[in-house]
């Protein structure tokens, strides 16, 4: 469990931005994280916790101590007929937790399937697609607060989870470390095909009755068709947040724009696609140097080649002003800026 030095952090950001970290640690245990986080050399470091680095973007070299969870290991803890808690490390990909339950027929994250990036941080974000969120399953959460250096669990009250963020992004942003996650799946589940493109995937499929598998691959095929491989180009998946406004301004912006997409989301609220703003403003599709949008995704911001993390973040926020003078609406950045 070394610490590294001017430690490269280019293939561990699915951005593939070129920056180093002032110092760098792979973390295979809790008490792997204790010890470092102990150690007086970096008492008074800047730290950051680095997953799957698929929702990050870095626009300088990092400063400080950048951690690299690695904590692996699924488990069974306790099932009955009709559920079973699964335990998972934070450094488990969540696409490979996807498989394990999928494999299982253990039912409740199948629609979460292909998302990027660890278990681990999976709750800061309470990932969501498809009409599944990670809330929906979340029982509790272990790791290591940074306050006091005390093992501490967190419930899903206590998680106070929101539309793409939790308390670990708010409150206790750069505070807390997640070493494992605990979830409960449905032993007899009932598959979420609520959402439209899942719907005509199964109708073209002429597919009446599907298992979770059936939605786990529909979704794959889904997020395939519409979204760029980080492998094969620099992205972070969705740059912004769709935004959510309540119906008096959804029926303002209808009438100006009577085809806005818009879904329900919870009580008197209302999501805006995000990538259709972007659309109408013209982005989709176009490059500015190495930073360009997807040519299948406006919401989608690409890496072409060796562009910088401050290029990305000038091309975002020259998005993300036209999108304001057009509509009035102000995006929020999914990714987290450094």
């Amino acid at each position: 469990m070394p610490l590294l030095k001017d430690y490269s952090l280019k293939n561990l950001n699915t951005f593939g931005v070129d920056v180093n970290a002032k110092i760098f640690a792979e973390i295979k245990s809790f008490d792997d994280l204790s010890k470092i986080i102990s150690t007086k050399e970096i008492e008074l470091v800047k730290k950051i916790v680095l997953g799957g680095g698929s929702n990050i973007l870095f626009t300088k070299d990092f400063d400080g101590l950048v951690l690299k969870m690695a904590i692996s290991g699924i488990e069974i803890i306790e099932e009955n007929k009709a559920t079973v808690l699964i335990e998972a490390g934070s450094g488990v990909l969540w696409n490979d937790l996807v498989k394990f339950c999928v494999e299982g027929n253990y039912g409740g994250i199948e629609n979460l399937t292909l998302i990027p990036g660890t278990v681990g941080a999976a709750p800061i974000q309470n990932i969501g697609a498809y009409g599944q969120e990670l809330s929906d399953t979340f029982i509790s959460l272990q790791g290591l607060s940074l306050e006091n250096m005390e093992k501490k669990i967190f419930t899903i009250k206590e998680c106070n989870f929101s539309y793409r963020s939790s308390v670990f992004k708010k409150e206790l942003s750069g505070k807390f470390i997640i070493t494992s996650v605990k979830l409960k799946l449905n032993k007899n589940p009932k598959p979420n095909t609520t959402y439209k493109s899942l719907q005509e995937y199964f109708s073209n499929k002429r597919i009446t009755d599907p298992s979770i598998k059936d939605v786990s691959e529909a979704v794959a095929g889904i997020r395939r068709s519409k979204l760029p491989d980080p492998a094969k180009i620099g992205n972070a998946g969705s740059f912004f947040k769709n935004p959510e406004v309540n119906s008096e301004v959804l029926e303002k912006l209808k009438s100006k724009f009577p085809d806005i997409k818009s879904f329900p989301s919870g009580v008197n609220k209302i999501k805006i696609s995000a990538g259709w703003l972007i659309e109408k403003c013209g982005w989709k599709d176009e490059r500015i140097g190495d930073v360009g949008t997807s040519p299948d995704h406006a919401l989608v911001i690409c890496n072409f080649g060796n562009a910088t993390g401050a290029e990305i973040l000038e091309f975002a926020m020259r998005i993300k002003d036209e999108v304001a003078n057009k509509f009035g609406i102000v995006l929020k950045e999914e990714v987290n800026i450094l």
